[in-house]
């Protein structure tokens, strides 16, 4: 298969096999609704074969930074709406990322008066919060009779994603937030049947999914997973562990017949990602991660050898809104300013230059 041939992951139509990554913005407004930039982002990036959204929080709850988009209100569904009929009218497909923080907020953020997480431990360091940087809190461990309560809100923000016009959603079940925290047993210390082993690790996890795909429908359903990706406190060292713990991830969703599974591990060939793939039986979607950007050759090659069905590409997409054209014609590229990946302004979100643009000197 080739990067630039078209692919069908359940329900979703995919004009080629580059894949949008989630990517944090902050360009919502205070009550977590989509702006007109944000409109403006996504229809830009249309061209891709499936938009991944930024990670958007399913509760008041799971909110984790400022600026950060939301998909509980009638008026963020409505904003949303606004983005997925523009990237409709493009000619794109997009899914939502439900992105549950966690331990990985703070009161001060979500204006809540406390953060969630499977066990009462903080994560390390700080966060940004209005009032300024702030230390990260104990988290509140979700009690028995809370977890299902949690899990449905999963499942009301994927109707609601889909309410929107959104093709499908993804689980964010990775990166150090709240799925990915019950997975491991550093940020994972308990001792009841969500705790202790690997499969009860994995439990949340398959749940969350479960009821998102019986909401709405496990053909526009997907997950992103992180093994080992040792971030913000979730570690997962013991290799014996891992393969334990996210072999019952893939087992736990294989019958559900998911959409895919999104994995963001430094080598997707590796043994774990693979195995992964084989035992959920679904198409797998693979992103390098944080520290080297995909290049097309990259991806070319992951897909030519058989070791993914598409490529995930973020920072390369965040510079080129139409990555996929220039990479079809092998044409430069804009560099990223990282310096602006996270703010509230236009500058360094929506005023990259598409190819034509910079060919006629615009």
């Amino acid at each position: 298969m080739t990067l630039f041939e078209p692919a069908v992951f359940g329900a979703l139509q995919l004009s080629n096999r580059v894949v949008m990554a989630p990517l944090t913005r902050t360009r919502a407004d205070d009550d977590g609704v989509p702006t007109d930039v944000m409109v403006e982002y996504y229809r830009q990036r249309a061209g891709q074969g499936l938009i991944t959204s930024e990670g958007v929080w399913p509760a008041f709850e799971g909110k984790s930074y400022p600026g950060q988009p939301g998909i509980v209100t009638a008026a963020q569904i409505e904003g949303w709406r606004r983005i997925a009929d523009t990237v409709h009218a493009a000619g794109g497909t997009i899914v939502m990322q439900l992105m549950h923080g966690g331990r990985v907020g703070h009161p001060d953020i979500s204006g809540q008066p406390r953060v969630v997480a499977p066990s009462a431990l903080a994560a390390p360091g700080q966060t940004r919060t209005p009032q300024g940087k702030a230390d990260l809190p104990v988290a509140h461990a979700l009690t028995l009779d809370e977890i299902p309560e949690v899990v449905e809100q999963f499942a009301q923000a994927a109707r609601n994603a889909i309410a929107a016009g959104f093709d499908g959603v993804e689980v964010h079940g990775a990166n150090g937030y709240l799925v990915h925290e019950f997975l491991s047993p550093v940020s994972n210390i308990r001792e009841d049947r969500y705790g202790g082993s690997p499969e009860n690790r994995a439990r949340f996890a398959i749940e969350v999914t479960t009821a998102v795909a019986a909401a709405v429908g496990a053909d526009r359903t997907g997950i992103r997973l992180s093994p080992q990706h040792g971030i913000q406190g979730v570690l997962e060292e013991d290799d014996a562990d891992v393969r334990a713990t996210y072999t019952a991830v893939a087992e736990g969703l294989a019958p559900l017949g998911l959409a895919f599974i999104d994995v963001l591990h430094a080598d997707p060939k590796s043994e774990l990602v693979q195995h992964i793939r084989r035992t959920a039986g679904v198409p797998l979607i693979v992103n390098t991660g944080f520290s080297v950007a995909t290049t097309r050759e990259a991806a070319e090659a992951l897909l030519s050898d058989g070791f993914a069905d598409a490529v995930a590409a973020g920072r390369p997409v965040i510079a080129n809104p139409d990555l996929v054209e220039r990479w079809r014609r092998g044409a430069e590229l804009n560099e990223p300013r990282p310096e602006l990946f996270y703010g509230s302004t236009a500058e360094g979100y929506i005023d990259y230059p598409s190819l034509e643009d910079a060919r006629a000197g615009v």
